[in-house]
């Protein structure tokens, strides 16, 4: 054998030796593809599994707290039915008409009703007299001087605040007792 031919069979034996060590290689290579998309076949299932529990929470959402505006806005209905209450019952005009009773009566109708279909819908008053005051639920308006009320206690509603369901509609504006100057002098 010539120089040439020894060289050409080493070469043909390299060739050889390359396409048989291949296939391995193809092997390997499809294993790792089919590792690689089942992985992305997963993360695709979490993801779409994650986006439908937003879309579910985002509907219970819409359905549970998606009147919050309307909510907020009878709001003022409610109140204003108290002032009219308030106003007819201190006119001392109408106090002398016999017929202020019934009109009162059914002006108290109204407002039941209305405070019931609140209800109904997970709106609730926010109770505030007696209560410690707390500004996730209250927002005051005056400091009232008291001596027998605990400082930070409410002792005025001034306006009445609502939840709907577990969110916060509209603050109670109220007073909130203090201790008086003349005690805090007599302490210090």
């Amino acid at each position: 054998m010539t120089e040439n031919s020894k060289k050409k069979e080493k070469l043909n034996q390299k060739e050889i030796d390359k396409e048989e060590n291949t296939p391995n290689i193809k092997e390997k290579t499809l294993e790792e593809k089919l590792n690689e998309t089942e992985e992305k076949l997963l993360r695709s299932l979490a993801e779409i599994e994650n986006q439908r529990r937003r879309f579910e929470k985002e509907v219970k959402d819409a359905f549970d707290f998606g009147s919050f505006n309307f909510a907020k806005e009878s709001l003022a209905t409610l109140d204003n039915l108290e002032r009219a209450k308030l106003a007819i019952e201190n006119d001392e005009n109408l106090k002398t008409n016999k017929d202020l009773d019934k009109f009162l009566e059914n002006l108290t109708i109204i407002e039941k009703d209305l405070v019931s279909i609140f209800e109904k819908n997970k709106i609730n008053k926010i109770l505030t007299i007696g209560k410690k005051f707390d500004p996730n639920f209250h927002q005051a308006m005056s400091e009232i001087e008291d001596e027998q009320a605990e400082p930070g206690t409410i002792l005025q509603e001034i306006q009445a605040g609502y939840m709907l369901g577990v969110r916060l509609l509209r603050p109670a504006l109220v007073g909130v007792a203090k201790k008086s100057e003349k005690n805090k002098e007599k302490k210090a």
